[in-house]
């Protein structure tokens, strides 16, 4: 079986991830607690690839979210489905930057 680690950094790349993980939980059964509430074996048949069972028997993304700026992680946690990381796996710093993707004007 075949397990995938998500990086997410950025404040774009968090915010697109934060969404990608609402709708691959929805996908697998997993409420935003990350408890199993579907009701189809097919839902877990691969359910390890992107999420590890947790003590309590509770579903966690394996995903690593890196931001410059703390406030961009408080998004993210207060986020539908914020509470289902894990905060070990949260890694930012003190101090942000301008957006990589913003445009510069003129």
């Amino acid at each position: 079986m075949r397990e995938i680690v998500h990086l997410q950094a950025g404040q774009g790349g968090n915010q697109i991830r934060a969404k990608f993980w609402e709708v691959i939980s929805d996908e697998h059964g997993i409420n935003s607690t990350g408890t199993y509430y579907g009701d189809s074996d097919l839902q877990l048949e691969r359910i390890n690839v992107y999420y590890n069972k947790a003590r309590g028997g509770n579903y966690v993304p394996r995903a690593v979210l890196v931001d410059l700026e703390p406030s961009t992680m408080d998004s993210v946690l207060s986020s539908p489905f914020g509470q289902i990381f894990q905060p070990d796996n949260f890694m930012f710093g003190q101090s942000g930057s301008p957006p990589a993707c913003a445009s510069q004007a003129s």
